[in-house]
């Protein structure tokens, strides 16, 4: 897969480079700079992101942590396993780009040792097609098509049978509800989930089928406004808040929770709204 790495430089030690230790690595320490602040004060925080909107983001908040003594190390992803795989190894300090419930299922089918460090915004999942201009008129038989991240397929449960094209068994957590929870499906309509997410704005574009669900940050970053062009949106009260995930050993860290703040703060909500117009909403619990 290919990796993007974005170096946002910190405050430079003068004389020779070092390289900066990572947050509860429990690697070797410089003089200069550590997990919990070093000689000097400085810490690095080496963040695996995705492109859109998750790096942007952080690009954003940087220079005041920078102003702190505090420097992210960005390198993005076009990925949904490999942060989780880095952060496991100690390659990083922390990621973000993944939601609530991909982070619970990782975590439980991999025993990664992570926590969730909280929630910043969330990505409305929406609806697209080039054949029609909603739900309702999707056709019997129609092809519907899902990336094979099996907690979205909740998602897309919930947002058709919103519409009234399906019906969920009843008692069935949508959270982690599958397509064989679907209990009445009176258009006949044909799912298909095998697709990586990032294929799913090329299936659209390809006019693959008669409606493809795109998760937003693939949706911005392949010049979709999700609010503009999904022919149905997912609510904004959805449980689907996008995480920093780290490593249990660094759940108190300082510098972790002092950039959980900064993603939070009015400043970077506003950021946020005003940059995404509503295809990316910020939260705060």
């Amino acid at each position: 897969m290919m990796r993007n790495k974005k170096w946002i430089t910190g405050l430079v030690a003068t004389g020779v480079a070092l390289v900066l230790g990572a947050c509860g690595n429990g690697g070797e320490e410089t003089a200069d700079t550590s997990a919990n602040g070093g000689e000097s004060g400085e810490q690095t925080i080496r963040i695996g992101a995705s492109n859109v909107p998750h790096a942007e983001i952080l690009e954003f908040v940087a220079p005041k942590l920078e102003e702190e003594g505090i420097t992210l190390e960005i390198e993005t992803y076009n990925d949904y396993v490999i942060p989780n795989v880095a952060l496991d190894e100690g390659d990083l300090d922390a990621n973000y780009f993944q939601h609530i419930p991909f982070f619970e299922e990782a975590v439980a089918e991999n025993n990664y040792d992570f926590v969730n460090a909280g929630a910043i915004h969330i990505e409305p999942l929406g609806a697209y097609s080039q054949r029609h201009e909603s739900l309702e008129d999707l056709p019997e038989g129609a092809t519907v098509l899902v990336s094979n991240s099996t907690p979205d397929h909740g998602r897309v449960l919930a947002i058709l049978q919103d519409a009234g094209l399906i019906t969920v068994e009843e008692g069935v957590d949508l959270t982690t509800a599958s397509f064989d929870d679907v209990a009445e499906n009176p258009r006949n309509l044909q799912f298909e989930y095998e697709f990586d997410p990032a294929l799913m704005a090329t299936l659209l574009n390809q006019d693959e089928g008669d409606v493809v669900f795109i998760n937003s940050n693939f949706a911005v970053d392949n010049d979709l406004n999700p609010s503009e062009d999904a022919i149905a949106l997912e609510s904004t009260s959805s449980p689907y808040g996008n995480i920093v995930a780290v490593r249990s050993e660094d759940a108190e860290n300082e510098a972790i929770q002092r950039l959980i703040e900064e993603l939070r703060s009015q400043e970077t909500q506003d950021f946020i709204l005003e940059t995404w117009g509503g295809a990316v909403v910020p939260v705060t619990e």
